[in-house]
């Protein structure tokens, strides 16, 4: 926050907390307090009187308290502009603390079922490590792939056996720690539409659709010339490259004829980020373990 915010911060935080303290005993009664008066302010409201009661007794005590809580409050913890606070606290500080703390209560927990092969965990016996898994998947990985794993437009699927860089657990423990980058280069400069739409045609030929045979001919020959080298001649895709199995009929980005000429013209570029510095490798074994579970149930 730069000087001037932090002082327009602090200086309307503390005029607002001395006004009201100034309005609070500007308005109060310098008498002693009376429970009752026979004086009005002179508002009258369908036919009700305002009388000119003071506040009751406790209840200006309490608003004094309260300012007295709030300057010790913003002397203690930041709420004024740059200022830290007397404490140094922060919500950083403060979060970083308790995650070490659940580490430190936690960790046994995990490293004991680190310990397994992600074979072991899915025996009944291990169940609870599987669970464990799950949860953490909810809260890491849910938000692109689904609660169930069944995925989203652009985001796999991880309950069936397709795999773009291979589902063994090894495999699903590499991808998750260091994550993935997927790339298709656009094809319609090279193409033009109509190749565009031959190769479409031929792909999608390849997964049993109906197509123009004449045209699913002539992007064959297309296909040979610039797919295969990540598709693989028979276009059952490169685990290697992350290249998808076109014969499967399993699409990423939807197996309609406008997706897939969308797909081919304009390429697509996918990436799912590593987890190594924002989980420990106990944790990681676990999710890859659930993972694993959601296609060989």
């Amino acid at each position: 926050m730069s000087a001037f915010w932090s002082a327009w911060v602090t200086v309307i935080t503390l005029a607002v907390i001395f006004g009201c303290t100034w309005l609070l005993f500007q308005t109060r009664k310098s008498e002693t307090y009376k429970e009752s008066t026979d004086t009005t302010v002179g508002h009258v409201y369908d036919g009700i009187e305002e009388y000119d009661n003071p506040l009751p007794r406790w209840w200006f005590q309490l608003f004094v308290a309260t300012v007295i809580f709030g300057l010790v409050y913003l002397a203690l913890y930041p709420g004024l502009g740059n200022f830290k606070g007397l404490l140094g606290w922060t919500s950083t500080g403060q979060w970083e603390e308790e995650m070490q703390h659940a580490e430190e209560v936690y960790k046994p927990v995990f490293a004991k079922y680190a310990a397994l092969s992600i074979e072991d965990l899915q025996t009944e016996d291990n169940k609870s490590g599987l669970q464990m898994g799950q949860r953490m998947f909810a809260n890491n990985c849910s938000v692109c792939h689904g609660s169930a794993g069944t995925g989203a437009y652009g985001f796999p699927n991880l309950t069936d056996n397709d795999w773009l860089y291979g589902g063994e657990p090894a495999t699903i423990k590499q991808t998750i720690t260091n994550g993935r980058n997927g790339g298709m280069p656009p094809w319609g400069p090279v193409l033009g539409e109509e190749g565009v739409r031959d190769v479409a045609s031929y792909v999608l030929g390849l997964g049993g659709h109906e197509v123009d045979p004449d045209a699913a001919q002539r992007g064959e020959t297309q296909f040979q010339a610039l797919c295969t080298a990540c598709h693989g001649q028979d276009a059952k895709g490169t685990l290697a490259l992350g290249a998808p199995n076109l014969t499967d009929d399993v699409w990423l980005y939807g197996g309609s004829f406008e997706a897939v000429t969308h797909s081919i013209r304009n390429g697509r570029a996918g990436m799912m980020p590593a987890h190594k510095n924002l989980l420990s490798d106990d944790k990681i074994h676990l999710i890859a373990a659930y993972v694993f579970s959601l296609s060989n149930d």
